[in-house]
Formats: structure tokens, C-alpha cells, sequence
């Protein structure tokens, strides 16, 4: 019997469901002062949504506000379709894990585990079914007894975190959850905290200021300054594609050239920069004559003593500075016009690749691909 052919539609993907949908949120205090200025946002179910930006940008009064600590001065919040905008606090179905994790130092891990179980009237067996898995998945059994103060600052941070998650809440919010951890182990408890959040499922908002942590734990990223968004996207996309100069200037270390389009085309454009002839291969909305940024990463440039060939995409420079990283080192070379220029060359050997020391002179170099050319 023959098989009717499956239609177009059927052979897409299923859309995710959204969880999480802000409209129009603004906070203002005393009347003037703006927070957040006017946010909407979803957020599907499962994924893990990161508000990055400076300090002072409106993400945690955004999060105070999905919270329900903070009330909105307009706008509206819904939570799977139902709008909590004016529900307190204690009934919405969300948690929230601060930077200082809150554990109560009289108590076990079992017991800050529990607390919450208890409070909501669970059955005993049921509380002590979930605090186990919890304790499971967080690889927490053997410290089940200990005291909060008996415990690493890592240790301490997967209680906080299995403590929100054995309430099954739809929502978790994290407010710099590893900010009062040393570097190494923040890097390390990354990966961990996303397998945590992963395993059960759970909808995260996660705010942070640290541009690594975001881009390592979210699946989508939103910039934010002076209360709004500037650019929400894949943290590849966001790396790579800014939008604006103010989005490439955050987000990791970005050289940015300034000059004017001479020629825009589908395919490639050029700009004529003090330092340099950019050509990027690839057209954007711009014309003839225009000003805009060239931004460029300094990973993207490559180094040599020897002079390039063509006359695009390329610049000489006196090396003023060099820094060692570990795993790469970063030099800082002034062009003729002044300008300091970063490259990085990763540390493949033991000494140093490229051959440069202070005061060489050298040529930076880089491909068509490897910048991005900014409007706004």
C-alpha cells in the first residue's frame, strides 16, 4: 500500500513551548529614575536564558520583578500563559537562588534540602524521596550530615541550588549564583550547574556579569544597559554578530576601527580606515560615504615579520606590550597613527610562537570574514 508523502510542515521541527513571556516591563523609582525601561521577552521551556550587562543595568530589578519582590511600574509578566504580574511572591511557582546562597547554618544539607518540602506540607516519605535524588544528582550523599560551614564554597553552591530545584519549581532564577566563588572553581561549577538544571528540566533565568559564565551555561543571551536590551541572541551569534559598537565593546576584547564605506557591494564591502583598507566579505545595509565601526577580535589577527600581500586587511605596528596569559599570549602593537592594536597568538609551543619581543615591528593580518562592520 503506498505511503502518502509527509507534508512540509510535518517534516519542520516542533516549535518549543514558551514558558516565560514579559511584556513591556518598566520600573521606575521616585518617579523618574528607570530601571528597566520597557523589556518583553520569552523564554521557551527548558532553556536557560542569561541577562548579562554591567552593573547597575536593570537585570536584577528585572529579576526581582519575575520574582514577584519587585513590583512593575507597567507592563506585564506571564508564567505558562496565566499572568502572575500581580500574584505574590510566595504563590508563584518560582525560585530563586541569590549570590549568598542562603543556607541556614544551623542545619544539615539534609535538612536545608528539606526545608522548603517541610514548609509546603509534603509527606515524610515524600520529602525523603526527593531530598535523596536531590543529594544524588548534586553528588552531595556522603555530606548529607555535615553542616553548611563544614563544606567548600562549590559544595555549598550545589546545596543552594538542589535546595530551589527539590520544589520542582517552573521557573528558577539565579542572581550571580557564582559570584562569591575563586575563579577556577567558577569555571569548574559551570558545567556542573547546567547538568544539574539539565537533568530535571527546569526553565532557568540566570543573571550574571560575567561575560564567560553567560556565554558557557545560557543557550540564549540578552546584553543589557541602561534598562533595556541591546541584543539578544546565541552567544556565538552575539559574540561574533554584534549589533552595535556598545555590544562588541562588552562582550570579550574588540579592536575597533574607525573610517567610511568606498564600496558596498552584495558580496563584500570596503572601508578606508586612518590605520587601514578593510575588505569584509560580505555586504550590509550601508552607503557610500557612510561612517561606520569595523570591529575586529584579536584572535582573528595573525602575526608575521613579513609584509603581506594585496592591500587590504592588513597594518603595521612597533610591539609596546606583550602579555602572558598561560595558554596565550596577547601583544599590543601602535600603528603609525597611534592606535593600539591587540592580537592573540595561542601558545601552541613552549616559546613564544610568533618570534616577537618589545620594540620588533610587525604586520597584523587577518581574513575577510573576520570582522564585523557596525552602524550604530
Amino acid at each position: 500500500m503506498a505511503t502518502a508523502p509527509k507534508s512540509q510542515t510535518d517534516s519542520k521541527p516542533a516549535e518549543k513551548e514558551v514558558l516565560l513571556r514579559v511584556e513591556g516591563i518598566t520600573k521606575i523609582y521616585d518617579g523618574t529614575i528607570k530601571a528597566v525601561d520597557d523589556v518583553s521577552l520569552t523564554v521557551t521551556k527548558g532553556e536557560i536564558f542569561g541577562l548579562l550587562g554591567g552593573s547597575g543595568c536593570g537585570k536584577s530589578t528585572l529579576l526581582r520583578m519575575l520574582a514577584g519582590f519587585e513590583q512593575p511600574t507597567k507592563g506585564r509578566i506571564f508564567l505558562e500563559n496565566q499572568d502572575i504580574t500581580n500574584i505574590p511572591s510566595y504563590q508563584r511557582p518560582i525560585n530563586m537562588m541569590f549570590q549568598s546562597y542562603a543556607l541556614f547554618p544551623h542545619l544539615s544539607v539534609w535538612e536545608n534540602i528539606a526545608f522548603g518540602l517541610k514548609r509546603d506540607h509534603l509527606p515524610k516519605e515524600q520529602i525523603a524521596e526527593r531530598v535523596e535524588a536531590m543529594l544524588s544528582l548534586a553528588q552531595l550523599n556522603k555530606y548529607a550530615q555535615r553542616k553548611p560551614h563544614q563544606l567548600s564554597g562549590g559544595q555549598q553552591q550545589r546545596v543552594a541550588l538542589v535546595r530551589s530545584l527539590a520544589k520542582r519549581p517552573k521557573l528558577l532564577l539565579l542572581d550571580e549564583p557564582l559570584g562569591a566563588l575563586d575563579k577556577k572553581l567558577r569555571e569548574s561549577t559551570q558545567l556542573e550547574l547546567v547538568n544539574i538544571i539539565e537533568e530535571v528540566g527546569v526553565t532557568c533565568v540566570l543573571v550574571t556579569h560575567d561575560q564567560e559564565e553567560a556565554m558557557t551555561m545560557a543557550s540564549r543571551i540578552a546584553v543589557m544597559a541602561e534598562g533595556y536590551f541591546l541584543q539578544v541572541g546565541e552567544p556565538d551569534t552575539v559574540y561574533e554578530m554584534p549589533n552595535s559598537r556598545q555590544v562588541a565593546d562588552f562582550i570579550g576584547n574588540v579592536n575597533m576601527f574607525e573610517g567610511v564605506i568606498e564600496e558596498d557591494e552584495a558580496d563584500h564591502v570596503t572601508v578606508r580606515c586612518p590605520e587601514c583598507v578593510h575588505y569584509v566579505g560580505h555586504g550590509i545595509s550601508g552607503h557610500q560615504g557612510q561612517s561606520v565601526s569595523v570591529a575586529l577580535r584579536p584572535e582573528k589577527i595573525m602575526l608575521s615579520k613579513d609584509k603581506p600581500a594585496g592591500e587590504y586587511n592588513w597594518c603595521e605596528g612597533e610591539v609596546v606590550e606583550i602579555v602572558y596569559f598561560g595558554d596565550h599570549t596577547t601583544y599590543h602593537l601602535k600603528t603609525s597613527t597611534g592606535k593600539v592594536i591587540k592580537a592573540q597568538e595561542m601558545n601552541n609551543t613552549r616559546d613564544l610562537s610568533c618570534g616577537l619581543t618589545w620594540g620588533d615591528r610587525a604586520y597584523m593580518h587577518w581574513n575577510d570574514l573576520a570582522m564585523v562592520v557596525l552602524t550604530q
